[in-house]
């Protein structure tokens, strides 16, 4: 029996994490976690809720308020056989800890000739919509993706929440699991099995042929939403879901872009810069003859996050800004 015809429940995208790390935690007595508030407060969207009360201290731990030394203690620790899952609390907080992540776990690998092994998971937390300023709203998938020897996963749903965590705590590269904060409350049918969704395979979200929409995390719910808006118009929007965006499924999206001649490429986070680029610039070396515009970007603007409501809101791109981008990608 699949997975898909396994009984599944209703979850929001933060139990389904939760659920996750809990089932693995049970299978495999070498994964624990570790960092700020994840043990006995449960993390601070709650993530991590009751975790510590089954596994203990010594596998849920209470670290000290030191990116650096949380990554530090994964890394040490993945490198004696455990695997651990670090939680960096909020994306921005990443910049501390770039030594660890850039010029240790991403190196390993690369500087034994392929013969180490560093199953190491770094959890965290991104994107807008909360008012928690320009210091922990960003999106920096972009940086992290130029990092070779990471492997980065951004699910935009619970099934896919649960699913990439497991395949990123079994893996025996460092991954990044990035949780887009506005994401935890979305409920949707998970399997009450263990299972795994791979890493760098995108999924076809909505099949159509007018438009390729190429989004992942926050903006996949939104796309979705500018799709059934232009439907009405006889615009018929193929949405991809990348689902990982290091390594890229870029076969997945060059197919869709030589089906429909039309591509736009969604993010939260800052256009400039953004993974948009690396994705228009694939496309177009491997499907320019098909392409009938230019490749269409939507993103942030080049600006921090603002603090207040109306214009954090005026900032996140939203269904109406993504219908904007298509129409003018089709020439509408």
């Amino acid at each position: 029996m699949t997975v898909t015809e396994k009984e599944a429940r209703t979850l929001a995208y933060g139990a389904a994490f939760n659920e996750g790390l809990r089932q693995i935690m049970e299978e495999d007595p070498d994964v624990f976690f570790a960092g700020e508030d994840v043990g006995k407060a449960g993390g601070v969207f709650g993530s991590f809720v009751g975790l510590n009360e089954t596994f203990g201290d010594l596998r849920a731990v209470d670290t000290p308020i030191s990116e650096q030394a949380i990554v530090g203690l994964g890394i040490g620790a993945a490198v004696t056989g455990l695997r651990p899952v670090v939680d960096v609390m909020f994306m921005d907080f990443m910049f501390v800890a770039m030594d660890q992540i850039a010029n240790q776990a991403a190196k390993l690998k690369y500087m034994f000739g392929g013969k180490a092994t560093l199953p190491l998971t770094i959890t965290t937390s991104a994107g807008a919509g909360l008012s928690a300023a320009a210091q922990h709203s960003q999106s920096l998938e972009a940086m992290l993706c130029h990092i070779p020897g990471l492997k980065v996963v951004m699910p935009s749903n619970p099934y896919d929440a649960k699913g990439l965590l497991v395949a990123c705590i079994r893996d025996n590269n460092p991954t990044v699991y990035v949780k887009n904060k506005r994401l935890l409350g979305l409920k949707g049918e998970v399997p009450e099995d263990l299972y795994e969704v791979p890493i760098g395979v995108a999924n076809i979200v909505r099949p159509g042929s007018s438009v390729t929409v190429v989004t992942y995390g926050r903006m996949v719910q939104e796309s979705l939403k500018a799709a059934e808006e232009l439907a009405g118009e006889g615009v018929d929007c193929e949405v991809i879901d990348l689902r990982t965006v290091q390594p890229l499924d870029i076969d997945a999206v060059t197919t869709s872009a030589r089906k429909t001649g039309n591509i736009v490429v969604v993010h939260e986070a800052v256009r400039f810069g953004g993974l948009g680029a690396e994705i228009a610039s694939q496309v177009q070396e491997q499907a320019f003859d098909y392409l009938d515009a230019p490749v269409g970007r939507v993103g942030a603007p080049f600006t921090p996050v603002p603090f207040s409501p109306t214009l954090e809101a005026e900032y996140v791109p939203n269904a109406d800004r993504i219908t904007e981008g298509i129409r003018e990608t089709l020439g509408m």
